[in-house]
């Protein structure tokens, strides 16, 4: 394959991989209620990163197992579900007519082809589409490392721990974390040095975060965001890690016993109160992880906002431990289908017996359909 199909094919893999992929964390934090699992926050953080880089290796699985399959290992195993489809449709498994049958198998590569050369309203749009989405995530994700480097460079440094770097800035209202290349910066609002207790918490769960890893993978989740802009499932899990990330921050914060809950609380609510008064500037600037943000949407539709949520979470911290067995007895079998999907949607190789079946099957089927109006149309005349 030449390498835009390569790509477009990589693209459309991950996109549903991520739909694939979100549809099974639903399915499994649906039951985790029912197993004690409600506020294990760090098992779900750690099993939604290991299965998002499932996904982003997804071309290196499909290489790894086209590689083993050359070396005679597994040589006779086919996961490929167009090639299982196939064969159940040869079996009888269900009746079309074998032309349209083909059509819907050779449905992807019709359209990648289409894509590639820019035939057919349906391609255009979808090139289209995704051009546009694809600019306007691009120019959002520049715009917000813009408004958040001036933020951090009109702040002024305070105090310096090794590669962490705090500063205090008269231009946000709410504390927040982000990194360069080799440092970490810890931005406060200027008036919390007269508030001991919210400087308190505020760099404490800012340090947490740094120590979680939390910024690299907000840093690669917006980086991602443009190419990713039209998939929903992609703004789905990336929520979700969000929120997963706050809950599992509060509660390693609190269990050290520095900080009093109802501190932690009342720190929370007054910087989300500040927050509703906040600039626009601050919004946009990513990525960074702030200390909370107001979930406007949620009070307007009249749902628990994040805060709520995290409030709540807090109040119910001393059920929520690291569970290690929990989380590899749910990661393997989430694992496994993430990698069963990600061979299962791969283009087939080659021609496979039951390919070559069918494209008999369609030219006998054609065949007929010539020979029966060349009667219908010799008895007419």
């Amino acid at each position: 394959m030449i390498a835009g199909e390569v790509l477009l094919d990589a693209f459309l893999n991950a996109n549903i991989l991520f739909c694939v992929s979100y549809v099974c964390w639903f399915c499994l934090k649906s039951i985790m209620p029912w197993i004690g699992l409600r506020e294990a926050h760090s098992t779900q953080l750690k099993l939604l990163n290991t299965v998002f880089l499932v996904v982003i290796s997804a071309p290196l699985i499909a290489l790894g197992f086209s590689a083993l399959q050359r070396s005679g290992v597994g040589a006779g195993v086919s996961v490929n579900l167009s090639d299982m489809v196939v064969a159940h449709y040869l079996n009888g498994g269900f009746q079309m007519k074998a032309s349209e049958f083909e059509g819907l198998v050779l449905a992807r590569d019709t359209f990648m082809l289409n894509i590639l050369s820019g035939a057919g309203l349906v391609a255009k749009v979808a090139i289209a589409a995704f051009a546009l989405g694809f600019l306007i995530g691009l120019v959002r994700l520049f715009y917000s490392v813009f408004c958040l480097s001036r933020i951090v460079g009109s702040s002024y440094a305070w105090r310096r721990f090794g590669r962490i770097h705090i500063r205090l800035s008269d231009r946000t209202l709410v504390p927040f974390s982000t990194r360069g290349l080799f440092a970490y910066y810890v931005v406060l609002p200027s008036h919390m040095l007269g508030r001991s207790h919210e400087l308190k918490v505020s760099l404490a769960h800012e340090f947490q975060h740094i120590r979680q890893g939390d910024l690299e993978w907000e840093i690669l989740l917006e980086a991602l965001k443009p190419v990713f802009f039209l998939n929903p499932a992609y703004h789905a899990w990336k929520r979700q890690v969000e929120d997963l990330r706050e809950f599992n921050c509060d509660s390693a914060v609190l269990a050290k016993g520095r900080i009093a809950v109802r501190d932690y609380c009342d720190t929370l609510m007054s910087v989300c109160e500040r927050t509703l008064r906040r600039d626009r500037a601050f919004v946009i600037a990513v990525p960074k992880v702030t200390l909370v943000t107001a979930d406007r949407s949620a009070v307007r539709d009249g749902k628990l906002s994040s805060l709520e949520h995290r409030i709540l979470s807090v109040l119910n911290s001393d059920s929520r431990r690291s569970q290690r067995f929990a989380f590899a007895l749910m990661a393997v079998p989430l694992v496994v289908a993430v990698t069963f999907a990600t061979l299962a949607i791969q283009r087939p190789g080659d021609w496979s017996q039951d390919r070559l079946m069918l494209s008999t099957v369609v030219n006998l089927e054609r065949l007929d359909e010539i020979n029966r109006l060349s009667t219908f149309g010799r008895v007419r005349n």
